[in-house]
């Protein structure tokens, strides 16, 4: 195999290896998977495996523990076999790695075994930073696979489309709008439901498809209130309210669906562009960007601000400080309903 390039004499330190999302995953003599969200290091550590099997179906899988590690076992499982099988060492737990597991690895980032790849699973926190630097300046040859958590709703968004995209399929922008607000706190079940929905629909999935699949998920319920009172469609936003909290709904997520869509409509008065021009500088997705300017339709900058300190009341009363939590969605839906202007017709 031959040798990574380490550029101009003095200056390793500046080089860099490729940092990848976890679904550009390649193979390559080392590959570190940084960061803390577990499920896109799984994903991406099982894509890599795939497309390796598929190169040559005599791969050997072999799975060592860092926190546990005898001295040798790396270059063991690295050393020619007799048949010279491919070979795919994953190593979990490296952020908790002993001693002697740093050092077998600076030792083999000098020289990386012929047909074999080291896959290194680093969770985060500063253990191993040595052997961390020494990878990502370029020695041994490796890439890098960032799996940073998905925190911001734009960022699940990203990753349903691209489940879609990667299959084939086209999305409807409510129905990825819907799903993604139907498991907020969940990637693997997000995951889990954009492919039971690839399974289950030929045609394309629309918001209509979403509901029917999900419509008993609390966070979907919560939206379709708030989009409904946020349009100004005050019956219909009550009804909704009502069916929710008699099918099992927690007003305390269902307060915090009306919070996001006013903070983002907050976020977004105002700005000048395009939403694929404003979606970095703002944190949002495209879609996003233009469904809150939609709903800003009828909206003022005084109403609104009645609409998030209305909300804020309502968070603390759903949270312990009232004793009525209906009344309090009642209350608070009310006033968006009439964009924090004037109290809804009864």
């Amino acid at each position: 195999m031959a040798a990574p390039s380490r550029g101009k004499p003095g200056a390793k330190s500046a080089a860099r290896i490729p940092q990848l999302a976890w679904h550009e995953i390649r193979p390559a003599p080392v590959v570190l998977l940084s960061g803390p969200e577990a499920f896109l290091a799984d994903r991406a550590s099982r894509l890599l495996r795939d497309e390796l099997r598929e190169r040559d179906a005599s791969l050997e899988v072999h799975d060592l523990s860092a926190d546990g590690y005898a001295a040798g076992e790396l270059l063991t499982l690295a050393s020619p076999s007799l048949f010279g099988e491919p070979r795919l060492i994953r190593v979990e737990n490296v952020e908790k790695c002993s001693d002697a597991f740093l050092a077998d690895v600076l030792d083999y980032l000098a020289a990386p075994a012929d047909d074999t790849v080291v896959l290194l699973r680093h969770g985060g926190g500063v253990r191993g930073k040595r052997m961390l630097d020494a990878i990502r300046a370029g020695d041994g040859g490796g890439i890098e696979i960032v799996c940073t958590e998905l925190k911001r709703d734009s960022d699940r968004a990203d990753f349903a489309a691209a489940e879609f995209r990667h299959a084939g399929r086209a999305i409807a922008p409510a129905a990825l709008r819907a799903l993604v607000s139907a498991f907020t706190d969940d990637l693997a079940e997000l995951a889990s439901a954009c492919q039971q929905l690839l399974a289950d629909t030929d045609a394309e999935i629309t918001a209509a498809v979403v509901e029917k699949y999900y419509a008993g998920r609390v966070e979907t319920n919560a939206f379709a209130v708030a989009d409904a009172a946020i349009a100004g469609r005050y019956g219909e936003a009550l009804a909704l309210l009502r069916h929710a909290l008699a099918t099992g709904a927690d007003p305390v997520p269902m307060v915090a669906a009306f919070a996001m869509k006013l903070r983002t409509m907050a976020k977004v008065g105002g700005s000048r562009g395009s939403g694929g021009q404003l979606a970095g500088q703002l944190g949002l997705a495209p879609w996003q960007i233009d469904r809150a300017r939609r709903d800003l339709q009828g909206w003022n900058e005084v109403g609104l601000g009645r609409a998030i300190l209305a909300v804020a009341e309502a968070d603390a009363q759903v949270k312990g400080a009232g004793r009525d939590l209906v009344y309090a969605l009642e209350t608070v839906v009310r006033v968006i309903a009439a964009r924090g202007l004037a109290p809804a017709p009864a």
